[in-house]
């Protein structure tokens, strides 16, 4: 117990000497010990490190889980099974759980009806891209994130201990050289006093030995600040050298955030390749559907063709009959015609559509009171509608 007390009362006794170190320093009325320039470079590093790593990493978080109270909980979720020691479940994500609402509802609907039929389709490819994500997801968590928060939590927190007791050491550094000054102020004004002590003649020689013995005292406590000064410079040099390298290991870390982002990059732009790939999969799928399946989607619907053409239409002579595109009836205007490239490969589904090979370069343009959906391509002596969402247009 009084070893307890001694502990306590010596530890608040060195609080509130850097207490009182800190404040004068504040104040202008004690002097501080500077840090060469480089150390303070390489803390300023460290701390635009430690800043710009955390917002990387809190926006990643976001990114990848945009819904907050999703990503709530799924970090208290985590949190609940790295203490249980657990693995925690794969999340269904939001791609997957919207294929298989719309598979649901093609059961309901009826597989066989074209609505039906669609939403399998759609459904089904919903579900590859957000099967796609969510290893994605793990990808970018295992790579990018989990090394960014192991600094964070890890190596930042050792050297943020490190760095607060290099700044005690120095407060105590500073206090023991402004101890020592005022000994050695206080040492010079007694061997002044000593001088002008009277002669031993004289019936007062008891100053004297006061002040003889005043003088001592602190000559003695000199000594005792010089070696105070001493341990704590030691210590202080210590303990500076200790945050040096830890601050100096920040190049290490910036090398291997490096290779995570690298790492990261691949893994998203395989993921958006993959997205890609399964929706011209889906399109064209959907493009070679009947007319079941998408009703009225590649064929001209006379009475809305009509209708939006209007008399304007009319008194230009529209090739647009009430049945079909009469495609050999269509000429090419004077101007307004334009080269496309062809993204994929397309069936035509009846005479008046043209067909095409992917990256194959054709001639398209408009022609009145057709559907916006669609153009008039030619290729050589061929002529036929061609979708637009197949094309690039280029000039």
């Amino acid at each position: 117990m009084d070893f307890n007390v001694k502990r306590l009362a010596c530890g608040a006794g060195l609080f509130f000497t850097r207490a009182v170190q800190f404040t004068e320093e504040k104040l202008g009325q004690a002097e501080k010990t500077e840090l060469d320039a480089h150390f303070e470079n390489l803390m300023s590093r460290a701390d635009c490190t430690k800043n710009w790593t955390e917002k990387i990493y809190r926006q990643t978080e976001v990114l990848l889980q945009p819904n907050p109270i999703d990503h709530t909980g799924a970090r208290i979720e985590e949190f609940l099974y790295e203490k249980l020691d657990r693995k925690a479940p794969s999340r269904i994500t939001n791609g997957e759980l919207l294929g298989q609402y719309m598979q649901d509802a093609a059961r309901e609907f009826g597989p066989g009806t074209p609505y039906g039929r669609t939403l399998t389709t759609v459904g089904e490819c919903e579900g590859r891209l957000g099967a796609a994500e969510r290893d994605f997801l793990l990808t970018s968590t295992i790579s990018f994130l989990t090394p960014l928060r192991n600094f964070l939590e890890g190596d930042w927190k050792t050297i943020s201990k490190e760095r607060r007791l290099l700044e005690n050491l120095r407060l105590d550094l500073d206090a023991c050289k402004t101890r020592l000054k005022k000994a050695k102020l206080a040492e010079a004004k007694a061997a002044c006093d000593g001088e002008m002590a009277p002669d031993f003649q004289e019936t007062r020689p008891r100053n004297y030995v006061l002040s003889a013995s005043a003088s001592a005292l602190w000559s003695e406590e000199v000594a005792k600040a010089e070696h105070e000064l001493r341990v704590a410079q030691t210590e202080f040099d210590r303990q500076a050298e200790v945050t040096r390298l830890l601050l100096e290991g920040i190049s290490s870390t910036h090398v291997n955030h490096l290779r995570c982002l690298h790492e990261f990059v691949e893994a998203q732009a395989a993921f958006y390749k993959q997205c890609h790939l399964h929706m011209q999969e889906l399109q064209k799928e959907l493009g070679r559907s009947d007319d079941d399946v998408l009703p009225n989607a590649f064929t001209l619907n006379p009475s809305q063709s009509v209708a939006a053409a209007g008399p304007a239409a009319e008194g230009l002579g529209s090739p647009v009959e009430k049945d079909t595109l009469q495609i050999e009836e269509v000429q090419a205007p004077a101007t307004g015609t334009r080269k496309a490239k062809v993204l994929y490969d397309y069936d035509a589904a009846d005479s008046s559509e043209l067909s095409l090979l992917a990256d194959e370069l054709i001639t398209v343009y408009t022609v009145p009171g057709m559907d916006s959906d669609w153009l008039v391509g030619e290729r050589g002596n061929q002529k036929g509608k061609v979708p637009v969402t197949y094309l690039e247009l280029l000039s």
